[in-house]
């Protein structure tokens, strides 16, 4: 063997060695998405599979992609009549764009924590503890809409966002309690008052009917006793005043003009 096959048997060696030292494969899973930096420089995404780069000068960002849930605790916030109100958010979302989830901020998921609590402090901010009480139902929406943008710059979309717990002072809930237990004596008293004016109403319709026919009553009368098996009552029923009168007619004692 000569010199120069010497030679090329050790560089072909020496380029193993390297090649086995710096070169370096990676799995990309299905529910994962990886992003490459090759020299400082965004180079490309990886989608799911086997990868082969070298680590020399190329560097691998994981992400996750499935849907995830981030929760915003306790926040004490003011409300405009300056009411401390207590606040916490659940919130889903997604990785859509890993370029954007990396470039655009050193965490997106702390990007994104930051946005759902401005969005939150914004609104409760904006309204009195009434009015907040009244659209409670509307914070998730309201909050999920505010923040749309920031997830879309970070390359998030956002599914969902709810509220988890809403905590008022003790001051606060006593009075809205009561306030709940007077509507509800109101609600209650004028269901009575309804009740009442509708039986005085049928007992005035009754009247009028026994008025006109007074033989119903009596006729009922005996229904009920009936019906309840009470006993047996014997009721005298006068003869109608049509039969009645020509009887009268015929016992009265006659006058003559003489």
């Amino acid at each position: 063997m000569d010199a120069w096959s010497v030679l090329v048997a050790l560089l072909v060696v020496v380029a193993s060695i390297y090649a086995l030292r710096v070169l370096r494969w990676i799995t990309v899973y299905e529910y994962q998405v990886a992003v490459e930096f090759r020299r400082g420089r965004l180079a490309r995404v990886l989608s799911a599979g086997p990868h082969w780069y070298m680590s020399t000068w190329s560097r691998i960002v994981v992400l996750d992609s499935r849907p995830r849930l981030v929760t915003v605790p306790g926040q004490e916030i003011l409300t405009r009549d300056s009411v401390s109100v207590k606040l916490s958010l659940m919130t889903k979302f997604q990785l859509k764009d890993a370029k954007a989830a990396v470039l655009n901020a050193e965490s997106f998921e702390q990007a994104l924590y930051a946005a759902l609590q401005d969005a939150l402090r914004t609104f409760v901010g904006s309204l009195p503890v009434e009015e907040l009480v009244a659209r409670r139902s509307e914070i998730g929406d309201a909050v999920q809409q505010a923040t749309t943008e920031s997830a879309t710059n970070l390359g998030l979309e956002i599914h969902s966002v709810s509220v988890k717990d809403i905590m008022f002072p003790g001051s606060l809930r006593d009075a809205f309690a009561q306030v709940t237990k007077a509507r509800q004596d109101g609600l209650a008293a004028l269901e009575r008052a309804r009740g009442e004016s509708a039986a005085v109403r049928n007992l005035a319709n009754t009247a009028r009917v026994v008025e006109a026919n007074p033989y119903l009553f009596q006729l009922r009368l005996l229904q009920s006793i009936a019906e309840s098996k009470a006993g047996t009552l014997v009721v005298n029923v006068p003869p109608a005043p049509e039969a009645r009168r020509p009887r009268d007619a015929e016992a009265e004692p006659s006058v003559s003009d003489g």
